[in-house]
């Protein structure tokens, strides 16, 4: 009699032992100038990271920080990962040792050290039952070039799945212009990322764990709950329906082929640029490079979907263009929407995913707060006025949704009102909600094949696209016209001026002045007092507001490695019985010019035209 023995498939799993040394040793440094992380972390030039001690450093100076908060890093479990740049292997390894040298007792690294941005947000919140780890470490420079001569990024997220709070971060800057030595266990043997494993490393009570995990199980899981799969493989099953989705050669690619094609059944075509590479495909791609989710750099879809870089419909010749095309950044935290030949601005797509979150399943209940950037155009609070939802404009940085999301929290913010389910979004092509601490590019593009099957779910009827779903949305709330003009690697020190420079107009008084047709109601620097813990953020970027409901926004974005980048944000509103059906770049043209006569950049900066429109 022969028996055989069917296993669970957490049975299978086995333990391998790696005998290793597990000392401590302290290694002396020097400090290096300028680790202050920003909203996203600490970016610089990769050669930079690849100094000796410079990764050291930073990550010694998170668990010193980690330490004086209270957070029990010793004993404690976790989280690595990264986009897949160059030096994103390297990196895991060195933080492996480090973790283990300061006293972490379980790791889970992503499988190959890819976790995308959002991924690490719902590992930290939901594997092994959820909230386990005191939080984890992100490898990425977001949608920044990759590559020995391009940029490199860390950040830490905390125990919520969220990026470090200010407090956090603040103490990290402290620690990295005091450091005089690191821990690290040079004795720990490298550990292989290239398959799901589990490993014991040393021995008896000095022995950790670390767990090489499917990068996409926990973030897809959790998107399982957040969608009806099997209503958007209604749609993908449409001989009327196609879709493009290209992940830039980031992180995104293994995300997309396992939802798109595993679970919808779409053909691995639908999945474009779904390797990823650590120069996300280097100078000789499309993108040269640069895994921005945007019209300027995203060429090779933007052409597929009958587009050119400022918008404009182009002759496709016979090919056809399909319904939905989307595309990601770097980390995948990023999106960006198109039509067959038409694109969605990320404010417009927020507001229309909360027009129509009924459609989703993770908002059957309704939706109890939405929020928006400051920059981001006014539609969102057009649809959450008329649907009475509590709405919130914060600055730039996911961080400022993180405290909204967590209000009422018994374990964070006990007594405050609860606003989840949740959604908000930023100019800058995120989107997300409460379901993780971070935007989700993925969530964003589920979001709307959500919308588009419900919209479209009799097949029998004519197919109802996302033109025709943006169009119906413009004529009852009407159309917020919107650019952003990004002046990229200016001198620093020559924009500082200018922002201190239009600073002091505003004190000096600028309401009531005409500029053409355009007559300023207001004009402010925006500060932002959070209405769950009180905290206040201030000289958040210099708003002119005119009477006729046009806005013009001056921000120095903090995204850059080198030089500054000036953000100018364009936005004019038309009603629903206006012309809502113009090109936005040419709408908003007139404001642009208001915009340099009010900055004098031309002439401060010496340039005549953006970097970059979006």
């Amino acid at each position: 009699l022969k028996v055989i023995w069917i296993l669970p498939t957490a049975a299978l799993s086995t333990m391998t032992s790696l005998p290793a040394d597990m000392t401590a040793q302290s290694v002396p440094t020097v400090v290096f100038d300028g680790q202050k992380p920003g909203t996203s972390g600490l970016r610089k030039k990769t050669r930079e990271f690849m100094k000796e001690h410079y990764l050291e450093n930073f990550v010694q100076s998170v668990f010193n920080a980690l330490v004086e908060a209270n957070v029990q890093v010793a004993g404690g479990t976790l989280a690595i990962g990264g986009d897949g740049r160059f030096h994103n292997k390297v990196a895991c390894q060195t933080i492996i040792k480090m973790a283990i040298a300061n006293g972490v007792k379980k790791i889970w690294v992503g499988q190959n050290g890819l976790l995308s941005t959002p991924a690490m947000s719902a590992v930290i919140r939901t594997r092994d039952g959820g909230f386990v780890p005191f939080g984890g470490f992100i490898l990425s420079a977001s949608h920044n070039p990759g590559g020995i001569d391009e940029d490199f990024g860390i950040k830490f997220n905390g125990e919520n799945g969220g990026p470090a709070p200010e407090k956090v971060t603040d103490l990290v800057y402290k620690h990295t212009t005091q450091i005089s030595e690191y821990k690290i266990a040079k004795g720990v043997p490298e550990i292989d990322l290239s398959t799901p494993a589990k490993f014991v490393v040393g021995e008896g009570d000095a022995a950790v764990e670390v767990e090489v995990i499917d990068s996409t199980e926990d973030h897809v899981n959790l998107l399982k709950k957040c969608f009806d799969f099997e209503v958007i493989k209604k749609l993908a099953a449409r001989k009327d329906f196609s879709m493009v989705y290209d992940s830039m050669h980031g992180v995104q690619g293994p995300y997309a082929k396992k939802v798109l094609c595993e679970e919808l059944g779409l053909p691995e075509s639908s999945c474009l640029n779904a390797v990823p590479k650590e120069d996300f495909g280097g100078p000789s791609s499309s993108s040269h490079g640069h895994a921005d989710p945007n019209l300027t750099h995203a060429v090779e879809l933007v052409k597929i979907m009958g587009l050119n870089a400022k918008g404009e419909t182009i002759d496709v010749g016979g090919a056809t263009v399909p319904s939905f095309g989307a595309a990601a950044d770097g980390d995948a935290d990023r999106n960006m929407i198109l039509g067959r030949k038409f694109f969605v601005s990320p404010s417009d797509s927020l507001a229309v995913l909360v027009a129509n979150a009924v459609c989703i399943p993770q908002f059957k209940d309704g939706l109890k707060g939405v929020a928006r950037s400051m920059p981001t155009s006014g539609a969102l609070e057009r649809v959450a006025k008329a649907e009475k939802i509590p709405f919130f404009e914060t600055p730039t940085g996911w961080k400022f949704f993180g405290n909204l999301m967590d209000s009422g929290d018994e374990k964070y913010f006990p007594g405050k009102p609860v606003y989840t389910p949740f959604i908000c979004g930023e100019e800058s092509f995120g989107t997300g909600s409460d379901h993780v601490r971070e935007k989700d590019g993925l969530w964003a593009v589920l979001a709307w094949l959500q919308v588009l099957a419900v919209r479209n779910s009799d097949p029998a009827l004519p197919f109802v696209s996302v033109e025709e779903i943006v169009s119906e949305h413009w004529r009852v709330y009407g159309r917020n016209y919107y650019a952003r003009y990004d002046y990229e690697g200016v001198d620093k020190a020559a924009a500082e001026k200018m922002m201190a420079d239009m600073g002091k107009s505003i004190e000096e008084g600028m309401v009531g002045k005409e500029f053409g047709r355009f007559k300023i109601k207001v004009a402010d620097i925006f500060q932002y007092e959070d209405p769950i813990d009180g905290s206040i953020a201030k000289n958040q970027g210099v708003r002119w507001m005119f009477e006729d409901g046009s806005r013009v926004i001056f921000r120095l974005s903090g995204t850059g490695v080198a030089g500054a980048t000036v953000r100018v944000y364009l936005e004019k509103y038309a009603g629903p019985t206006e012309n809502i059906f113009s090109h936005a770049f040419t709408v908003v043209e007139p404001l642009a010019a208001v915009a340099k006569e009010l900055s004098g950049l031309t002439e401060r900066l010496g340039r005549e035209a953006p970097t970059v429109i979006t």
